[in-house]
């Protein structure tokens, strides 16, 4: 990893999730000064993911910078995944600053911007944003969602044994969790607004949690709309019924966002739908924003499930040929 010197680059890119660094190794290929700012760790998502979590995708469909992703099985955990990803960056010797968070962005002369961070102040002709959207969680906005005893990130069950423990959500993180909590001997239940468990849960795990709930080992209630919170209780309705069960914690997984305010602060536009889609050319990648462009899950807006680091690698190949083409042009 270099350590930057100077304050004046042809692109910054703001993340060093997998995409932010695909974005700077294709920078590296294409001869562009860049840096990778970030205001976390590298690969500060996959960080914060639960310890022993398993991804979906297979090793090699993570793979970037043709550096090869062994791992002990076909599906690699997450200390297997930040073992690669610090492996790529030292590989390309990528220009990375973290804990480094960009305050403002702001237009500077000759159709440049100039970033501030908390630590420094940077000019740049372009700007690649690969934040992804986990630091922002869907808030549940009900009485006592502020208390303590209620997460919305989940990292090991050893927290919950023995404590009645309610589980909001049914996609895979909800459902990973029940599990784990379960057999490590937390009293689970799980409120599901749908009528059933997410058809995008992993396959290898879907018939193991509807098993738990159907012999009654996971309690689960679906059709479920939390009204209220208390430091002993949830209560909630269900099908038409009206709830209250007694409740130590709350995990709130319900989902993450995008920092739609900073996009709006920079001036790009997004979908007026329930999608808010950031307005880019998915040919070039560029926002609305001249030399402005994205990358990776931010792409998709409320869609956080369209775009993956197997998919979106793309991003990175297409926005800096077309950084690299305007270079040339100048």
């Amino acid at each position: 990893m270099v350590e930057a010197s100077n304050t004046n680059y042809n692109v910054i890119i703001i993340g060093s999730g997998p995409i932010g660094l695909a974005c700077g190794i294709e920078a590296t290929k294409l001869n562009l000064s860049y840096l990778i700012l970030d205001k976390g760790t590298l690969v500060n998502s996959i960080y914060n993911y639960p310890y022993g979590m398993t991804f979906f995708s297979t090793s090699e469909k993570l793979e970037i910078g043709d550096v090869p992703f062994i791992s002990h099985q076909p599906k690699p955990n997450r200390d297997e995944a930040l073992e690669y990803y610090r492996r790529v960056a030292q590989s390309w010797k990528l220009n990375i600053k973290l804990y480094e968070e960009v305050k403002e962005v702001k237009d500077a002369p000759r159709s440049s911007y100039q970033l501030i961070s908390n630590k420094n102040t940077y000019t740049c002709q372009y700007i690649v944003l690969a934040t992804g959207f986990y630091d922002i969680p869907h808030m549940l906005d009900i009485p006592g969602e502020e208390l303590p005893k209620v997460l919305h990130y989940y990292k090991e069950a050893h927290p919950y044994y023995a404590q009645k423990l309610a589980i909001i959500g049914s996609a895979n993180s909800a459902v990973d969790a029940a599990l784990e909590c379960f057999r490590k001997g937390a009293e689970v239940t799980m409120l599901i607004r749908s009528d059933k468990i997410g058809d995008n849960v992993k396959y290898w795990v879907k018939p193991d949690i509807e098993n738990r709930i159907k012999e009654g080992s996971i309690k689960a209630y679906y059709h479920v709309e939390i009204q209220e919170i208390t430091e002993k209780s949830i209560r909630f309705s269900s099908e038409g019924k009206s709830i209250e069960i007694e409740n130590d914690f709350v995990l709130a997984l319900t989902g993450y966002e995008p920092n739609f305010k900073w996009l709006e602060e920079m001036g790009i536009k997004h979908s007026s739908d329930e999608k808010c889609i950031p307005m880019h050319d998915p040919a070039t990648m560029e926002t609305n924003r001249p030399g402005i462009f994205l990358a990776g899950v931010i792409c998709g807006g409320m869609e956080t499930n369209k775009w993956f680091i197997e998919n979106s690698r793309i991003h990175a190949e297409k926005l800096m040929k077309e950084i690299g083409r305007r270079k040339e042009k100048s």
